[in-house]
């Protein structure tokens, strides 16, 4: 990966639903940047209410943490992402559960990131 690429795929960028945020065209562009669903992200300078960011249920970090899990919520976003995105939060959530989070970040790196940058899975673009 080229060493001048400032955005990363790391644990923190890891949203409770199973997001990479490091994948997000919301955090890779470059105007109203957003910092990460876990750093409390704004949308119009007040915070964004995520109910899965936000959820009462949840005992951990992470939705597969919770007696529900997965949830009609959880469940919604995958299929949209599964039909638009080519991604499951599910399907992550289990890899992170199942093989730890150390194996998701680098999982996700070989799938993401190669010498164009960093692919954005919303709208398929390369960022460096």
């Amino acid at each position: 990966m080229d060493s001048t690429n400032d955005k990363n795929i790391s644990a923190e960028l890891i949203a409770p639903c199973g997001m990479n945020c490091g994948v997000c065209l919301h955090y890779l562009r470059k105007e109203n940047e957003c910092p990460g669903c876990f750093t409390g992200r704004k949308v119009n300078d007040r915070p964004m209410k995520c109910g899965r960011r936000l959820c009462k249920e949840r005992k951990g970090d992470f939705c597969f943490e919770c007696h529900k899990f997965p949830c009609d919520s959880i469940k919604r976003l995958d299929q949209r992402y599964r039909t638009k995105y080519n991604m499951s939060e599910i399907d992550n959530l289990e890899f992170i559960k199942n093989k730890g989070m150390k194996e998701f970040i680098k999982s996700q790196k070989q799938k993401y990131q190669c010498d164009k940058g960093i692919f954005c899975v919303h709208d398929k673009n390369y960022y460096k």
